[in-house]
């Protein structure tokens, strides 16, 4: 609660002109901003632009800024926007969602197989890794969108429907959707390559 608090305040000086209080939301914010762009862009220095361009988008609007939801779920949905409209202007596809370690952390159907450090176990790490990063590729957009904000970026429902400008219900149904159809991914992996699909339950 407090982030939010003292956010908000910083916010309210950034519409009271103080140009400063905004360096400090976007030094706080511009890490978290670059790794969720990067989801849909494969150039480091491409989200980077990307995620610049998402601040200015949100200067400019921080105005209009009413503190109606959190200002980093605010933040977050102009970046996706952003991300976007650069991916479709430039005519490219989303990128493959390269799970990183922090990433596997966060993901508990990796998470339950990460004590496996013999040589079939790292295998089948990397084999799992790859599985769903093909599995979340092959998502519909909106069902993409919702399973990185939820298990990669950590948001709550709440944030992920104001960020996607739609009810939690949808938010939920969702991610419930995305999380079948990756779940189905690793059975095959583990119906194909152990026949031990009960591990996974």
């Amino acid at each position: 609660m407090s982030a939010d608090v003292s956010d908000l305040s910083l916010v309210r000086r950034v519409q009271r002109g103080d140009k400063g209080a905004f360096d400090a939301l976007v030094l706080k914010y511009q890490h978290k901003l670059v790794k969720l762009v990067m989801r849909y862009v494969r150039n480091p220095a491409e989200a980077e632009d990307i995620a610049q361009e998402a601040f200015i988008k949100a200067y400019r609007a921080l105005p209009q800024f009413r503190g109606d939801s959190a200002f980093y779920t605010w933040l977050y949905r102009i970046a996706i926007n952003t991300a976007k409209n650069a991916v479709v202007s430039r005519d490219r596809s989303p990128i493959d969602y390269e799970l990183d370690r922090h990433g596997e952390e966060n993901y508990d159907m990796q998470g339950r197989m990460k004590d496996s450090e013999t040589p079939e176990g790292l295998v089948l790490t990397d084999e799992i890794r790859s599985t769903v990063n093909a599995a979340i590729d092959e998502l519909p957009e909106d069902l993409r969108t919702a399973i990185v904000l939820r298990e990669l970026e950590g948001l709550s429902y709440e944030e992920i429907a104001a960020a996607m400008d739609c009810p939690v219900g949808t938010v939920r149904s969702r991610i419930f959707r995305a999380r079948e159809a990756i779940d189905k991914r690793l059975r095959e992996v583990f119906e194909g390559g152990l026949g031990r699909t009960e591990e996974l339950g």
